[in-house]
Parts: C-alpha cells; sequence; structure tokens
C-alpha cells in the first residue's frame, strides 16, 4: 500500500509540475499569436502563422535529443549505472551544438528562400522572412534549453525545471508587449522576446549546478557513435511529432489559402496555436510520467511502471473531457481574443474549426502517452508508428482529401480522423506487446 501511495505521489508531483511547465513553454508562440493581432493585425498574424512550422523543426531536434538523452540517463541511473551517465549528458549536448549550428546557417543564408517555400506571398513576405531568420538564429538557445530541462526532471528536480519553463515563458509575455507596443518593433519584436526566453530559462536551469544538485555533467570524450545512435530512436518520436506539426501546418496553411485565403489562414492559426497549449498539456502529462516509467523499467518493476501508466491515461481523459467541453463552450470569445479587427469572418471559420477540430483530444492525448510510455521502457518502434500515423501517413492524405469532399469543414475534420484511427492502431500495439 504504501509503495502504491509513493508511485501516485510522484507521479501527481511530477505531472502537476511538468503540465504546468509545457504550458508554459507552448505560450511561447501562443503570446506571440495575441500579441502580434493586436499590433500586426491579420497579415502579421498571417505571417507568424507561416513561420510557427520552423520553430516546430528546431524544438522538436531539441525534444528528440533531450528526451531521448534523458530517457537513457533514468534507465541507466535506475540500473545503477552511473558511470554512463555523464557520456549520455556530455553526448547529448554535442549533438544538440551541431544540429544548432545548421539551423543558423540556415538562418543564414536560406531565410528567403525558405519564406517562399512556406507559402508567404508578397503581403506578408518581408514580415515572415523577418520571422524565420531570427528563431533560427536562435536555434542553439532553444535546443540547449530543451536538453537542459529534460535531464534536470529526470535528475529528480521536476520543480525547477517547471519553474525555468514558466520563468522563460512569463518573460517572453513580457517582453512580447514592451517589443511590439512601447518600442514599436514590430515582428522583429515579437520573435527577439520569443528567442530570449529560452536564454532566461537556461539562467534559472544553471541554479541545478550551481547548487551542486546535478548527478551528471559534461566530461572530457569524443563524440561516440554508439551512444548517440542509442540515444536518437528513442527521442526520434518526439521530433516526428513536432516535424509532423510543422509539416501540417503548411500543408493545412496551403489547403486553406485555396479555400478562404490569408483571412482563412489567420483563423487557422487561432485554432493551431490553441491547439498548441492542449497538446502540451498532454505532453506535460507523457512527459512527467516518463522518468517514473524509466526508472521502474530499469529496476525490473512492471507492476508499479503499468499503475504509472494507468494514473497517466485516467488523468489524460479527465482533461480531455474539460479541454472540449470549454472550448466548445467558449469558441466564440475564444476567436474574439485574437481577432484586433473584429473579423467576422475570421471569426466564423475560427469558432467552426475550434469547435471540430478539437473533437480529437482525447484521441490525441491517448496518442501522445502510449507513444512516450513506448519510448520510457525502450521500444522505440511503436513508438515511432503511432508518430508516423498521426503525423503524416494519415493525416496528410485526410486533409487533402476531406478538403476536396466537404471544403473548410473536411479540414477540420482530418485532425480528429486521423487521431481516432491512431489511437486504434495505439491499442493493438500495446496489447500485442503485453501478450508478448
Amino acid at each position: 500500500m504504501k509503495k502504491t501511495h509513493t508511485a501516485f505521489t510522484e507521479f501527481m508531483q511530477y505531472t502537476a509540475l511538468n503540465v504546468l511547465g509545457m504550458i508554459g513553454l507552448s505560450c511561447y508562440i501562443l503570446a506571440d499569436t495575441f500579441f502580434v493581432s493586436k499590433g500586426l493585425g491579420a497579415d502579421g498574424l498571417a505571417a507568424l502563422n507561416l513561420a510557427i512550422p520552423v520553430y516546430s523543426f528546431i524544438h522538436g531536434t531539441g525534444l528528440m535529443l533531450g528526451i531521448g538523452g534523458a530517457t537513457k540517463y533514468s534507465i541507466l541511473k535506475g540500473q545503477k549505472m552511473s558511470c554512463d551517465t555523464n557520456t549520455v549528458f556530455t553526448n547529448t549536448v554535442y549533438t544538440g551544438i551541431l544540429a544548432a549550428f545548421i539551423f543558423m546557417a540556415a538562418g543564414f543564408f536560406l531565410s528567403g528562400d525558405i519564406t517562399s517555400l512556406l507559402g508567404a506571398d508578397r503581403v506578408v513576405f518581408s514580415m515572415t522572412k523577418t520571422y524565420l531568420r531570427v528563431i533560427m538564429l536562435f536555434a542553439p538557445a532553444f535546443i540547449l534549453n530543451d536538453i537542459c530541462i529534460c535531464f534536470v526532471r529526470n535528475d529528480g528536480n521536476p520543480r525547477l525545471s517547471m519553474f525555468a519553463m514558466l520563468t522563460g515563458s512569463l518573460s517572453n509575455i513580457i517582453l512580447d508587449y514592451l517589443f511590439i507596443f512601447p518600442l514599436d518593433m514590430g515582428i522583429f519584436g515579437a520573435v527577439l522576446a520569443t528567442g530570449m526566453a529560452p536564454v532566461i530559462s537556461m539562467l534559472i536551469l544553471s541554479m541545478h549546478w550551481l547548487k551542486g544538485k546535478n548527478r551528471f555533467h559534461l566530461q572530457k570524450t569524443g563524440m561516440s557513435a554508439e551512444m548517440i545512435f542509442s540515444i536518437l530512436p528513442l527521442g526520434f518520436p518526439s521530433l516526428i511529432t513536432e516535424l509532423a506539426s510543422g509539416i501540417v501546418m503548411i500543408a493545412f496553411n496551403r489547403i486553406i489559402l485555396r479555400l478562404q485565403g490569408n483571412t482563412g489562414v489567420a483563423a487557422y492559426g487561432v485554432v493551431a496555436n490553441l491547439s498548441l497549449v492542449v497538446l502540451s498539456i498532454y505532453t506535460g502529462i507523457a512527459q512527467g510520467m516518463q522518468p517514473l516509467v524509466s526508472r521502474f523499467y530499469g529496476k525490473g518493476d512492471t507492476e508499479e511502471r503499468n499503475r504509472v501508466l494507468k494514473y497517466a491515461l485516467l488523468t489524460m481523459m479527465l482533461l480531455s473531457f474539460g479541454i472540449y467541453l470549454g472550448i466548445f463552450r467558449f469558441a466564440g470569445p475564444i476567436a474574439g481574443v485574437f481577432n484586433s479587427d473584429k473579423n467576422r469572418q475570421l471569426e466564423a471559420i475560427a469558432v467552426e474549426g475550434l469547435r471540430l477540430y478539437f473533437t480529437a483530444a482525447p484521441f490525441a492525448g491517448f496518442n501522445i502517452v502510449i507513444s512516450m510510455y513506448f519510448t520510457s521502457v525502450e521500444k522505440a518502434f511503436p513508438a515511432q508508428i503511432i508518430s508516423l500515423l498521426r503525423g503524416f501517413l494519415l493525416i496528410l492524405p485526410l486533409a487533402f482529401g476531406l478538403a476536396y469532399l466537404a471544403g473548410i469543414t473536411g479540414v477540420w475534420l482530418a485532425f480528429p480522423v486521423t487521431e481516432g484511427l491512431t489511437a486504434m492502431g495505439g491499442v493493438l500495439l500495446f496489447r500485442r506487446g503485453r501478450s508478448q
């Protein structure tokens, strides 16, 4: 009984803190959406929405390395193999720095080409290019922050991870307002505020080292291909999820641009950015569960790791019910927050989108949690299958097909249909794993 109570207490601590932190982290872009809509109108909102996929690529790389490295770290710690934990952290950081420089080079030399590829027209080209260039130049901060957050959380300090994420987000909101309104810096101000947030977050995380609480550190060693290739598969589903988010946004932007023009893209920006917050709640549950599941897996305690999974799924279902009820009831006011021009067409499109799109909530939550569970117990393949199904293999053909059949309504329905079908596949993969 005491053991069960301890697992539940730890789960609630990790999950509650991580959900709060992830909501704060997701508010990077949500704050931009709000302040850009107020300061730059529908054109600014459209430019921001076109550029967000690149942020997803950067953040996805950071999560792949952070989740993969931290999961490996927790498993080794559970197996009492502390001598290898420093090697895991060092190789994760090396790989993160290498990836960051690739993004920086793309920002310097290819921002215009990427802007054109994303579909920006003459009206929003300049603003989109500015956002892209600056966000890619801040790639080292985003990636290293993701890595440090994951390792600090898995090192038994979820409270500091949460505080760092929330502080970074709060600073982004304050700087957004300051740069866009009093200083009148436009879209550059919005992206500069977003780029400063992970820098501030890492300053908070540095307390883990300054106070001597860390049980891992950088060491003098070369990059180990074997270690890197043991880390990457564990974090790959997180990368797929973020990459898919960016690619789906690109595809949806193009479809909606053809159906409803820039106003439709701006309305989709409202739906997509709220989706970032909702999905961050599920990601918070999944990432809060991960250190515990990985530790119990390392110890060989099957009963406890399955108990933690049950807690995560029950929490997800209860929150899903509340989330959809709130969105359905307040769809109009939510759309109005981001509609500074009082554009009736934008509001009508966004309200329909919110009510249809978020019927996917419980299915998306299940897919995120079960995928992280597979990752936590070193079963990378089923986690990758779930991520590929919901990220590429189903949603893209469904988006184009349903848009052809039902116009903008079909676009909104593509997401819940995809998540529902993927959830069915996730249940089958889980049952297959248990029977084996």
